[in-house]
């Protein structure tokens, strides 16, 4: 799967992803202090997932309607950072043919997978 993955993101998430396999535009690399509204436009040119913990792309793709090709907002406590990466590979296992197109929110216990439109 093809990722664009937010200033946020950490880079261990970002190292598991690529060593599964996946193509990961990390923008800590290549695009640094770019806004939120160009990291989701480029993610959605480049039909990559946007891979984020800020929530606030949420409001850019639902209440401003900006055009995305999915979103995986991770919501993890500190106390469960251990398990990002295994629940991430999970989701990726099982639902990586509802992630493009879906504002999938993941957690330590639960995935959220909701339509973009």
């Amino acid at each position: 799967m093809r990722f664009l993955a937010d200033e946020c993101c950490d880079t261990a998430t970002v190292d598991a992803l690529r060593e599964d396999g996946h193509d990961v535009l990390y923008a800590i690399e290549s695009l640094r202090g770019v806004t939120d509204d160009v990291i989701l436009g480029r993610a959605f040119t480049e039909n990559r997932v946007l891979l984020t913990e800020d929530k606030d792309f949420g409001e850019l793709v639902y209440r401003l309607r900006y055009p995305a090709y999915g979103v995986i907002l991770l919501r993890f406590d500190v106390q469960d950072a251990m398990s990002k990466i295994p629940r991430l590979r999970v989701l990726l296992d099982h639902e990586k043919d509802r992630i493009p197109g879906a504002f999938v929110v993941l957690d330590a216990t639960k995935a959220r997978v909701r339509p973009l439109r």
